[in-house]
């Protein structure tokens, strides 16, 4: 069984991004999506317009945003990512272009969004899309996700489950039956997680089998340094056809070899180090330096490298890049005309065994 079948390719001038079934639902994204969460922060309205029509004119019809973006979360800026795709988006027909955001979960100290809701329960998901529809100026989301769970969970640099950390949730039983009253409703097409853990994920199988809203996708991290998906959901997502879209694909800026070459190098992980909390761990700088080699060693950028593997694993149905140039972006897109070998695939793997998921 293959999630991930290729289902049609859009021409983008030299190159065909393919484009693969999400889920077990109708819906086709391009291998690359383009995440929004610099947009309004890093990326000003009109660069962001620029980004997004290029993007599009490559075959890039799929974005990705959520209520809380920009980040690093800040009242002053909530929800500016979700106007700046709205206004780009009101001069599209809305068909053309597969829009997916997300509802903030509890437990973040984000209390400009909603209160600061301590659960995910009907009023607070019914308030987000409510939201969401307004600032990106639709009248239906293609793909609405759970940010992150509400419950207790390792998440965002953690990774041990600590069962004292339990807490009261909303469970994902009254989440989900709240979401399907959303797509009944013609706001919300489909759903998905983010975020998620195996029994998450299971669970919210288990419910769609009652018939409860069946998630199409889940969007965790994925990278070179961070391959923590392969140990149990990989194989979750393929059996119950489940697509992956992955965030991170470049590790926050690691992964292209630019703090490898110097630790002070602008970007995110300087401008914000509060938000980086993965990859202040051990063994990030020498794994982030042993890939930067690797793909030296065999004429490919960082970048390249970095992205090239994740656009064909097996489980990916799209990478959403992020990028706050349009620079970035066509190198980005470049990328996925690269093919790893067999020889170059072996010696990912065996760095990986040396450097296991030091950014979790």
């Amino acid at each position: 069984m293959n999630l991930t079948k290729v289902t049609g390719m859009k021409a983008v001038g030299t190159k065909d991004i393919a484009r693969r079934r999400l889920g077990r639902s109708t819906l086709e994204v391009p291998a690359i999506g383009l995440g929004t969460m610099t947009f309004g922060q890093q990326v000003d309205e009109r660069t962001a317009h620029a980004i997004m029509d290029e993007a599009f004119e490559a075959g890039i019809d799929f974005l990705d945003a959520a209520e809380m973006y920009p980040v690093p979360a800040r009242a002053e800026t909530f929800g500016d990512t979700e106007r700046i795709v709205g206004s780009w988006l009101a001069r599209r027909p809305r068909e053309s272009v597969i829009v997916a955001t997300k509802v903030a979960g509890p437990a973040r100290g984000i209390e400009w969004i909603r209160g600061g809701p301590l659960a995910l329960d009907e009023s607070n998901i019914r308030q987000a899309v409510e939201g969401s529809l307004a600032r990106l100026r639709t009248d239906y989301i293609d793909l609405y996700q759970i940010h992150w769970p509400a419950r207790n969970v390792p998440m965002f640099g953690q990774y041990e489950y600590d069962p004292g950390g339990e807490r009261e949730a909303e469970s994902l039983r009254s989440q989900l039956e709240a979401l399907g009253r959303l797509i009944e409703e013609g706001k919300i097409r489909h759903v998905g997680v983010s975020n998620e853990t195996p029994w998450g994920l299971m669970t919210c199988l288990r419910l769609a089998d009652e018939g409860l809203p069946r998630v199409v996708s889940i969007q965790n991290a994925y990278h070179l340094m961070n391959r923590t998906f392969d140990v149990g959901l990989s194989e979750v997502c393929t059996r119950e056809q489940v697509s992956l879209l992955a965030y991170s694909p470049l590790g926050f800026g690691h992964l292209t070899g630019k703090y490898a070459e110097r630790a002070d190098a602008a970007g995110r992980i300087n401008e914000f180090p509060q938000f980086g909390q993965r990859y202040f761990k051990e063994n990030v700088a020498p794994a982030s330096r042993a890939y930067a080699l690797l793909a030296h060693e065999h004429g490919l950028t960082p970048t390249q490298l970095a992205l090239a593997f994740c656009y064909r694993r097996h489980a990916v149905a799209s990478t959403l890049i992020g990028v706050t140039t349009r620079t970035q972006l066509r190198e980005n897109i470049d990328a996925w005309t690269v093919t790893l070998s067999n020889a170059l695939n072996e010696a990912i793997d065996a760095l990986h065994l040396r450097y296991t998921n030091p950014a979790p």
